[in-house]
């Protein structure tokens, strides 16, 4: 089986591969941009399985991704542009990138003859949820460019399998955390702030909500998706972890024997969703359930980060002086 997975020189999509390598015998073709996100050192340890392939590439380019997707059975396309101030700050790149480049993997895909798709979603996509949890048959909300772009998305691979009965399977997944993720996002922002002696900025009030969902919980959801799931259906993935966020900032603190004098409040986001919470019963019923606990996995997440300066110290200095 060769698998075609778009983005995977970025957090999820390289510790997708990292699963694969370890549950199956697949062979796999890695295809990203290396914009910012994505990078080389994030994926050296998978190059050296003899069972992956890098190709460096644009998924916009419907010429290279027919070049690069042909012979594959599976297509599993995480490569978006993900961050929500980013998106606020310059929303074109995202539209272009999540809702072209992903009409252009779908339409490739068509082409190809692929077997089966699965694209990763965002759960985002539904907007603030005050009371309840969110199904895979609510109305679409987003609240920023991104979760907007992102909606988008999932409506263009939907669009494929009516129209043209692509094996398109649709997931959405509440917020991941693990190691490789790139040190602009929340926990590996705090925890690197917090491993180099600085504060954790904190938004607003800190009672925003997410669903903390471990990287490798995820990783295994999609594959039982793309194992079980049914053509043209979506699936939440969540853990079932919500979490107001100065709850999750004290619990990092803990682990580092730190104390709320690490804590530096901030003004909110613009536009900025009060709680997110779906409901997992679908996934849950092809028989798939998360394995890690928040607080071990927290745990694991911040000795990796300790353990691993190499990977993302270059990274922060980079943005410190672009």
């Amino acid at each position: 089986m060769k698998v075609f997975v778009t983005g995977a020189a970025g957090f999820i999509g390289s510790n997708y591969v990292r699963y694969l390598m370890s549950n199956s015998d697949h062979e796999v073709t890695i295809y990203d941009l290396l914009t910012y996100a994505g990078n080389e050192s994030t994926i050296q340890d998978l190059m050296e399985s003899g069972r992956v392939t890098f190709i460096k590439g644009d998924i916009c380019d419907p010429i290279a991704m027919q070049q690069a997707m042909a012979g594959h059975q599976h297509v599993v396309h995480f490569a978006a542009e993900s961050h929500v101030d980013r998106s606020i700050a310059d929303s074109a790149a995202f539209f272009h990138t999540n809702c072209f480049g992903t009409n252009v993997v779908m339409d490739t895909a068509r082409k190809c003859d692929v077997e089966k798709v699965v694209h990763i979603g965002t759960d985002e996509v539904y907007g603030s949820v005050e009371i309840g949890s969110s199904l895979e048959t609510d109305p679409l909300d987003p609240r920023s460019p991104y979760s907007a772009s992102k909606a988008g998305s999932d409506l263009i691979a939907s669009a494929y399998f009516h129209t043209y009965g692509l094996p398109v399977i649709i997931t959405r997944c509440t917020n991941n955390f693990g190691s490789y993720q790139y040190p602009e996002k929340a926990i590996p922002l705090f925890t690197t702030n917090l491993l180099q002696g600085g504060k954790v900025p904190l938004y607003g009030d800190g009672l925003h909500q997410r669903d903390w969902l471990y990287v490798d919980d995820h990783c295994s959801g999609i594959s039982t998706v793309l194992e079980h799931g049914a053509f043209g259906d979506i699936y939440n993935i969540g853990a079932g972890n919500e979490t107001a966020n100065i709850d999750l900032v004290t619990s990092l603190l803990k682990i580092l024997n730190l104390d709320n004098s690490s804590i530096e409040y901030v003004a909110d986001r613009p536009g900025h969703d009060r709680r997110y919470s779906v409901d997992t019963s679908k996934i849950r019923a092809l028989g798939w359930s998360k394995v890690h606990s928040i607080d071990s996995a927290l745990e694991k997440t911040v000795n990796w980060y300790r353990d691993n300066e190499w990977w993302w110290g270059p990274l922060r200095q980079r943005n410190r002086t672009s």
